[in-house]
């Protein structure tokens, strides 16, 4: 089996692998009710695949899986399509999907910026989570920011259910400032937990030598 078939079967089981543990978190009922889950460490395989065969092969795999993403996502997406309260302009549906979706999940392919320059590998793969990671988050605040800011005076009062804090947030923040703030913390709640918990998988796996250098390995044969 030569090189390249070798990275195809390694990314689709990788893809699996996340997949499988993105399905387990949410049978487990660790989703939240606006879309967003914290997961058993879903997206540490994607990033652990980038980081042993570079970034541009980690991108590659983490596009295949936006569209995994997307497909397991459909109960959430279609309600923009759909007629309903939640219903968007098709334009802005589109790029709601290619934000959250396409770009937050292709993004965990620069897990594997640190390949080789980090002192170890388990600093390496911590970087690369970090970055894959934080990267995704961003994508979800940018998006949350421009498709979902007219939800924060709900969320900060009716949806988050403490007035006394949330009476605090409408009378310091309004506007473009709730609206970012907004955004933030409510991707927060699923991406900060994800991001500490792949951080400790990562440190873990990362003492596995033959699991991050096998990429590296399979490049000297080749």
């Amino acid at each position: 089996m030569n090189k390249k078939t070798l990275l195809l079967v390694e990314g689709a089981l990788m893809i699996a692998m996340a997949a499988a543990l993105e399905f387990v978190s949410k049978m487990a009922g660790l989703e939240l009710p606006f879309g967003g889950s914290v997961t058993f460490g879903a997206m540490l395989p994607i990033v652990l695949f980038a980081y042993r065969h570079g970034v541009r092969w980690g991108l590659g795999v983490g596009l295949v899986y936006s569209f995994v993403q997307l497909m397991m996502g459909m109960k959430t997406v279609s309600v923009f399509f759909l007629p309903g309260e939640g219903r968007m302009i098709l334009w802005q549906a589109v790029l709601v999907c290619l934000m959250d979706y396409i770009l937050a999940y292709t993004v965990l392919g620069f897990g594997g910026v640190l390949r080789g320059k980090a002192k170890n590998d388990s600093l390496g793969l911590l970087g690369g989570v970090g970055l894959a990671l934080g990267l995704r988050y961003l994508v979800h605040i940018i998006s949350g920011y421009i498709f979902f800011g007219a939800w924060a005076e709900w969320f900060f009062t009716e949806g988050y259910g403490n007035a006394r804090i949330g009476g605090w947030m409408l009378d310091n923040f309004s506007g473009a400032q709730l609206s970012l703030i907004y955004s933030v913390f409510y991707n927060g709640l699923y991406m900060v937990p994800e991001m500490i918990l792949t951080a400790v998988l990562a440190v873990i796996l990362g003492r596995i030598r033959p699991v991050v250098r096998f990429g590296k390995t399979v490049e000297k044969r080749a």
